[in-house]
């Protein structure tokens, strides 16, 4: 197993110096320029200047036609191979960031490599860099470092100054230099690091303040690079979370046949390089097809080998087959958009999205990554508007091979973005400099304007969107577009939610409202939220989010169904809970919490059909940078944990944490759900309007006395 190797790179090497990457690994010193590879022959690529639709796409263009029909061009490349016949290459963008650093992670993987029985003909070129230390006496953290493992030993190649990872142009230096000294008839690049899905990229920095590649700037260095290939790559893909995207597909089908990429977060182990290895090495005439299922069955074993499988996704996508889906979806989403005109229409669309199958969290505690099935957002809409059909199929044609965990069962192995929680407008630009239809970005616009504007979309239009994507003869800027909305973060006053009654005790000893008939149309969610009143009677403590409630959508009728059990620490202390996922027999929580003195999350399942509450373990949640933790770690006995609540004065605006006592974990990893302990609480709802904004109910007390419940007014 993985995790049980040992992080320092045994395998008979020799140590280098850490501030220059040379020294004596072998019995002779094997510092190149280049390999003994004929250097690349190379043919001319033109790409397009930054498109005319708004897209700053450089190798693809997509735009429409003055009919509204959807045109994709691409550049490109002649299909000569760059080596003889049964050699690969697999270049290795190895950014270690807090991975390495704190969990020798890239180390695992460069041992893997090593340990991998690959021949002469098949090797991986690794650049190296990204990280404050490397937990191992070769790699180097003064530079940038390049190196070559082939036939299970190591060379270094090259080195540069340091230089951030997360730079259009740190890539494409690497990858000419690769294709010009270690061509091979197929090649593969593979982008090790953390990810945050289409909006925030790949390969963040910790030496550059966790600076990434954006799509954008992959796409800048593919088409950089592609200029210098007779041949596209076998396959392109994405050891780091959230990148499998339909966004992501869009960019890399001009430059690869395959893409490789998991719609959810990975454990920081990642793939297994010692089955590919060993698999090109077998068979090295094989395509990116069969080394794509290889790297998928791999990966899913080696997280069942830990006990992470459920939460695991990873596809291979025939990117041959993205314009279909990317046309098709973009006829399904002009008949959506045009459809959810009507707010009937788009309450009951943005209800069926808020259920779809979403990854990286997306909650108050862990953040909001915003990255949802690209077949849910489809099945969203499919009683309204006609295409849907279509689009799964060529969605079903374009993923060829996925494993995933039964946490995921139905992801269709490409994801897009949907404003589950608003951002603010900055993440509305990248996704309009990404988007792959105009009518989906329009649909997304459209929701976005009705946050700003109190949910009035009646002087909406979505002209502003198309003539980004028309075919003109000057370029179009959309940058400032998006600063049109401001911040454009929820207020938690929402004016759309109106009450035919409003929150109160009733007759049967519930406690509930109604909402008007049009504020229903404008409803998208409704959630319990449970508060504690400490002794001293100065502030609330939020005690987190509850799905338990009794739902009446068609008659706009919502009361609670709490029974007063909740979770708590095996010694007494309440957690702060936020339902990560609703799954069938089971769902899935988060707690804030401190372990050890730093601040995350714990992940907790409770399956209600056997009456057990597990820990499955800690996650840090999504960055201030949009970048994905990958690891959900294992307690260890003797963890200190701290619960931490959201607090808030009673005789003020002000807003803060609370912070419980420490806990050590003894080892059993026991979350108990019990009844709350005897004391005075509050409660009420959170209503989520269909614009992204929300609002939350005056509260009504309950005090808990043993097994008993008793609601009464505030006084």
């Amino acid at each position: 197993m993985k995790v049980k190797k040992i992080l320092s790179m045994l395998c008979a090497v020799s140590a280098l110096s850490l501030c220059g990457c040379s020294g004596d690994l072998y019995e002779d010193d094997y510092i190149a320029e280049e390999t003994s590879s004929a250097p690349a022959q190379t043919t001319e690529i033109k790409s397009s200047e930054k498109d005319k639709t708004g897209i700053a796409d450089i190798g693809v263009s997509v735009s429409l036609d003055q009919n509204g029909v959807l045109n994709i061009q691409r550049s490109t490349a002649a299909s000569v191979p760059m080596g003889e016949n049964g050699t690969w290459t697999i270049f290795v963008y190895l950014c270690g960031t807090d991975l390495e650093s704190d969990g020798g992670f890239a180390t695992y993987d460069l041992q893997e490599m090593l340990d991998a029985s690959t021949s002469s003909n098949v090797r991986f070129v690794i650049q190296t860099g990204g990280t404050a230390i490397w937990q191992n006496e070769v790699v180097g953290s003064g530079g940038i470092c390049r190196y070559e493992i082939s036939d299970g030993e190591l060379y270094i190649l090259d080195e540069q100054p340091s230089a951030s990872m997360g730079s259009a142009d740190t890539l494409s230096d690497f990858l000419k230099w690769g294709v010009k000294n270690c061509p091979a008839a197929k090649m593969g690049l593979i982008f090790w690091n953390h990810g945050g899905g289409s909006i925030s990229g790949v390969c963040f920095d910790e030496l550059s303040e966790n600076d990434s590649l954006s799509l954008i700037e992959i796409d800048s260095a593919l088409s950089s690079v592609s200029a210098e290939m007779t041949d596209t790559f076998e396959f392109i893909g994405f050891d780091a979370c959230l990148m499998g995207t339909v966004e992501t597909a869009n960019i890399l089908a001009t430059y690869s046949r395959y893409m490789y990429g998991s719609e959810e977060t990975e454990p920081g182990y990642g793939w297994d390089y010692t089955a590919i290895g060993e698999f090109l090495s077998n068979d090295p005439t094989a395509d990116g097809a069969e080394l794509g299922k290889v790297v998928c069955d791999s990966f899913y074993e080696g997280c069942a080998e830990i006990d992470s499988e459920s939460g695991a996704t990873l596809s291979v996508i025939d990117l041959s087959k993205i314009d279909d889906v990317i046309i098709s979806f973009n006829d399904y989403a002009k008949n959506l958009y045009e459809a959810s005109d009507d707010n009937s229409v788009l309450s009951a669309v943005v209800r069926n999205l808020k259920k779809a199958d979403n990854y990286g969290g997306n909650n108050k505690s862990e953040g909001y990554t915003n990255m949802v099935d690209l077949a849910g957002i489809v099945e969203a809409g499919a009683g309204y508007a006609e295409g849907a059909d279509k689009v799964l199929n060529a969605i079903d044609k374009a993923v060829i091979y996925k494993r995933n965990g039964s946490d995921h069962s139905e992801a269709c192995g490409l994801a897009s973005y949907y404003p589950l929680e608003l951002q603010g407008s900055e993440e509305l630009k990248i996704f309009g400099d990404v988007a792959v239809s105009p009518y989906y970005l329009s649909f997304v616009d459209r929701t976005v304007y009705g946050s700003t504007n109190s949910g009035n979309t009646e002087n909406y239009n979505n002209s502003s969107v198309l003539n980004l994507w028309l075919s003109t003869d000057e370029t179009t800027d959309n940058s400032d577009y998006w600063d049109n909305y401001g911040e454009c973060e929820p207020t938690g006053e929402s004016p759309l939610i109106v009450f035919y009654d409003e929150p109160q005790l009733l007759d049967d000893g519930t406690f509930g409202f109604s909402l008007t008939d049009d504020s229903l149309e404008y409803t998208a969610s409704v959630q319990a939220c449970v508060y504690m009143i400490p002794e001293d009677m100065e502030d609330i403590i939020e005690l987190g989010m509850s799905v338990d409630i009794i739902p009446d959508w068609e008659n706009g009728i919502f009361t609670d169904n709490f029974d007063g059990y909740w979770f708590s620490l095996p010694d007494g202390q309440i957690l702060a809970v936020y339902v990560v996922d609703e799954y069938e027999g089971y769902d899935v929580y988060t707690s804030p919490v401190i372990i050890n003195g730093e601040e995350t999350n714990l992940r907790i399942t409770h399956d209600y059909t056997n009456g057990t509450v597990s820990i499955d373990g800690i996650w840090d949640g999504i960055d201030e940078n949009g970048m994905a933790a990958r690891n959900i770690y294992e307690l260890n006995s003797g963890d200190r944990i701290t619960p931490i609540y959201y607090a808030y004065a009673i005789d003020s605006d002000d807003e803060y944490y609370y912070y419980g006592d420490e806990y050590v974990f003894d080892g059993e990893p026991q979350i108990i759900f019990d009844m709350l302990y005897d004391g005075e609480y509050l409660y009420g709802f959170s209503i989520d309007d269909i614009f992204g904004d929300y609002f939350i109910t005056d509260f009504v007390n309950f005090t808990v006395d043993g097994e008993d419940i008793y609601y009464s007014e505030i006084s």
